[in-house]
């Protein structure tokens, strides 16, 4: 049995730069962090004794003779593309819900990846680790999503990623004393919208008007230099940040209409009228988690404005990737 633990994460700034479509051309940039929420990852290989040959289990259960058959996509893509030629059983748990905008889909297929290399008796690296997650979902499932999540879900902790022309990526954690990073999280608040959504085809639309928004998405990349500015200097307001995402959130609706709705506005006003100095949708849109940056005098009230939402704290996740059960010839009694 193999157990892999996997972050989810929170994107401040630059989304929408970490699609390919759009960094292969202008490069690209985000800030952001892992969260200490996770997708885990149970794997082991499956006895001989059943009429299936893999089990498969998350919302659904799926029994199968071939990996082609296969339903989930990340599953059938990562075993094909591992070269799994041996049954195995497959369970996934989540902290939170899938299609949130905090990056379940890329963590499922980094955890899964973890776990099947650390099964095959490989340590990869997290470069190695993100990058095929890009690859995977992007080239061979095909799906439209970008190349930000992977990166969080794979190194874990507080960066800045860089996306360059030629395809690579830097990942440089932001440097904060302690005391103000802990400040910083002490004023952001996150809740569930109770509306979930299918990142891909968002994703589609606002990947089509990438080159028609291209000056807002610039506009938003500047914003990952602006804040790296705020967080590092001491002697800067962290309200600042507050006011910047509101910034980023008023370009990132326009990017598509699928981005925001009616319902997802009234949260939003409805935080910011209760003192919420600004906040953002997270993910491609259209549903999930919003996060907010509230003074801690007025979070009470922003608390009872979205009542009946469900409030989710974190702290950020440092480790990224990895595996906490290793016990690749079953578990045994001790």
């Amino acid at each position: 049995m193999i157990i892999s633990r996997t972050p989810f994460r929170i994107s401040l700034f630059g989304g929408g730069s970490d699609y390919p479509q759009w960094y292969l051309n202008h490069g690209g940039s985000v800030l952001g962090f892992a969260i200490d929420k996770y997708c885990y990852i149970s794997l082991r290989a499956l006895p001989q004794f059943f009429e299936h040959r893999h089990r498969v289990v998350y919302s659904k259960v799926e029994t199968v003779k071939e990996i082609s058959e296969i339903q989930h996509p990340a599953v059938r893509a990562v075993l094909a593309e591992t070269g799994v030629d041996y049954g195995v059983e497959i369970h996934h748990d989540g902290d939170l819900p899938a299609r949130s905008g905090l990056g379940s889909s890329s963590s499922f297929t980094v955890g899964l990846l973890k776990a099947l290399y650390a099964q095959k008796g490989r340590m990869v690296s997290q470069n190695f680790l993100a990058r095929e997650a890009i690859r995977i979902e992007q080239q061979v499932i095909g799906e439209n999503v970008g190349s930000q999540d992977q990166i969080w879900a794979a190194y874990g902790g507080m960066n800045r990623v860089d996306f360059f022309t030629d395809g690579n990526f830097s990942v440089v954690p932001l440097v904060m004393a302690p005391e103000r990073r802990r400040d910083l999280l002490g004023h952001f608040m996150l809740f569930f919208t109770g509306l979930s959504r299918f990142a891909t085809e968002v994703a589609g639309k606002k990947i089509a008007n990438l080159e028609k928004r291209a000056a807002d998405i610039t506009q938003m990349v500047a914003m990952v230099d602006q804040a790296q500015t705020i967080l590092g200097d001491p002697d800067r307001d962290l309200s600042d940040i507050g006011r910047l995402l509101h910034e980023s959130w008023c370009l990132k609706r326009g990017l598509a209409d699928s981005v925001s709705s009616d319902d997802i506005d009234r949260i939003y006003k409805a935080g910011r009228d209760a003192g919420a100095i600004g906040g953002k949708l997270l993910g491609a849109g259209g549903g999930g988690f919003v996060l907010f940056y509230v003074e801690p005098d007025r979070q009470q009230a922003v608390r009872e404005a979205l009542h009946p939402l469900i409030e989710v704290r974190f702290d950020i996740d440092y480790a990224g990737s990895k595996i906490v059960v290793y016990e690749p010839n079953g578990l045994e009694h001790r």
